[in-house]
C-alpha cells in the first residue's frame, strides 16, 4: 500500500493508469447485470493487470501494456452511454452539489446578520441617508464597484430631471427575474426606476407621497452598508454543550412571539434552572451574582464604563426603567424586565439570550426562554464584507 502510495504521488503515468481502473470499475458495477460473466471475467482480469503493473509484481507487464489492455476490454464489453459528456458533466454537478449540502449541513453554515441587535459585534444592514450632508460625496467609477464588492457599501443617487410632487408607484422592491429587483416613483410627469433598491427605501430615504421636489434636488442619496455575513460553526455543538458568553445561533421555529423559520443570533446569558435578574447598574445577575467584563464573553458587553446606554454600543443589559430613563421608548423588548427587582427563572433544557446592542434588540427579555434543542451552532468566521470585523470572532 505504501508502495502503490508514493508511485502515485511521483508518477503521472500511474495517476491516470489509477483513473482508467476507477473508470471500468464504476461502469462495470452499474452495467454489471447487464454483462455476460465472461465479460465481467474479462474486465475485472484487466483492472487486476493495471494493479499489478502499478506495483511491478513479478511477472507482471509494463504498466503501457496494463493500460492499453484495459482500454480495449472496456471498449470491447462496456456499452457505451449516449451523450456520455454530459453524464459526467451533471454527475460532477450533483457531487459537488453533495458536498456543499453535506458542508453546510454539518460544519460551516453561511448566515447574513440581517438587523442591529448584535452590534457592534456583528453589524446588520445599516442606511444612511446623504442628503442633508452637504459635502458627502457619492462614489463613481471603480470605487463604487471596490466599495461595494469588496466593504458592502452600496450607493442610490437620483436627482430630479424636473419639480413636482413625488408618489411612489411600488411600495416595496419588485422582482423582475430572480436577483433582480426594480423600484419605480414619479416627480411629476417623470417615471424613475431604480435597480436593487434596498428595504424600506421611502422611510430609509424620508420620503412619502405628497412631497414637493425641485429640478436638480436629490430625490434619494442614500448609502447602505451590507449586514455581516458569517460562517456559523455547527460542528462543535455535537460534542459539548453551549456556555455561558458564547453568540450563538438558534431557529425560531415553533418558538413564541418570534419571527418563525428563521435564525436568530444572540449572545447566551442564562443557562436551563438558573435564576435571572437586569439590575439598574445594567449587569445581569445569575442566581444573584453579578456577571462581570472578567467573565469569558462579557468582556466587551460590560466595558461601558461611566457612560450612558447607546444605540450601537457596548451598554451591558438594560432593564425596562434604564431604557426608559436613557430615552429609549422600545419598552415592548423589555414587557418581562421592567427594574431590577424582576426575576425569572429559566426553565430546564432551555437558554436565555440577549442582543449585544442592548437598547435596539429584541430578545429573552421580552420573549423569555427558549428549548436548546433549537440551537444550531456558533458564530465561527465573517468571511464578507471586509472590514475590522473580517475574520474569526471570539469575543
Amino acid at each position: 500500500m505504501i508502495t502503490f502510495s508514493i508511485r502515485w504521488l511521483t508518477s503521472k503515468k500511474v495517476r491516470t493508469a489509477v483513473q482508467m481502473r476507477h473508470h471500468v470499475w464504476k461502469y462495470l458495477n452499474a452495467q454489471r447485470d447487464l454483462l455476460k460473466p465472461d465479460a465481467i471475467e474479462a474486465l475485472e482480469a484487466s483492472m487486476q493487470q493495471v494493479t499489478h503493473a502499478i506495483l511491478a509484481k513479478d511477472g507482471a507487464p509494463s504498466l503501457d501494456e496494463a493500460m492499453e489492455n484495459i482500454e480495449k476490454t472496456a471498449n470491447d464489453w462496456l456499452k457505451p452511454y449516449p451523450h456520455a459528456a454530459l453524464r459526467e458533466n451533471i454527475e460532477v454537478f450533483l457531487v459537488a452539489a453533495a458536498v456543499v449540502l453535506a458542508f453546510r449541513s454539518f460544519f460551516f453554515q453561511p448566515m447574513a446578520i440581517p438587523s442591529g441587535s448584535a452590534q457592534p459585534t456583528f453589524w446588520g444592514i445599516v442606511a444612511e441617508d446623504l442628503k442633508s450632508k452637504k459635502d458627502a460625496t457619492v462614489p463613481t467609477g471603480l470605487k463604487k464597484y471596490y466599495l461595494s464588492w469588496v466593504k458592502g457599501e452600496k450607493y442610490y443617487h437620483v436627482q430630479a430631471r424636473n419639480s413636482g410632487v413625488f408618489r411612489a408607484i411600488d411600495e416595496k422592491p419588485v422582482r423582475v427575474i430572480p436577483f433582480i429587483t426594480k423600484q419605480r416613483f414619479m416627480v411629476g410627469n417623470e417615471k424613475y426606476t431604480l435597480w436593487w433598491p434596498p428595504e424600506n427605501l421611502w422611510s430609509e430615504s424620508r420620503l412619502q407621497n405628497g412631497l414637493s421636489i425641485k429640478e436638480g434636488d436629490d430625490i434619494i442619496k442614500l448609502k447602505v452598508t451590507s449586514g455581516d455575513h458569517l460562517f456559523v460553526d455547527r460542528f462543535t455543538y455535537n460534542f459539548r454543550r453551549p456556555t455561558r458568553g458564547e453568540t450563538i445561533v438558534f431557529k425560531s421555529t415553533g418558538v413564541p412571539k418570534l419571527t418563525q423559520n428563521t435564525h436568530y443570533i444572540k449572545r447566551l446569558v442564562g443557562l436551563g434552572g438558573e435564576k435571572i435578574s437586569i439590575g439598574d447598574d445594567r449587569h445581569a445577575y445569575i442566581n444573584g451574582t453579578r456577571l462581570e467584563a472578567s467573565d469569558p464573553g462579557f468582556e466587551f458587553v460590560y466595558s461601558f464604563g461611566d457612560n450612558p446606554p447607546e444605540d450601537s454600543k457596548y451598554s451591558g443589559h438594560v432593564n425596562g426603567k434604564v431604557a426608559l430613563e436613557a430615552g429609549n421608548m422600545a419598552v415592548g423588548m423589555n414587557t418581562q424586565f421592567r427594574d431590577g427587582e424582576t426575576e425569572y427563572q429559566i426553565r430546564d433544557n432551555h437558554y436565555f439570550v440577549m442582543g449585544d446592542n442592548t437598547m435596539n434588540s429584541y430578545d429573552s427579555r421580552a420573549w423569555l426562554d427558549f428549548p436548546r434543542e433549537k440551537v444550531i451552532g456558533k458564530q465561527f468566521f465573517v468571511f464578507w464584507p471586509i472590514t475590522d470585523r473580517f475574520g474569526w470572532h471570539n469575543k
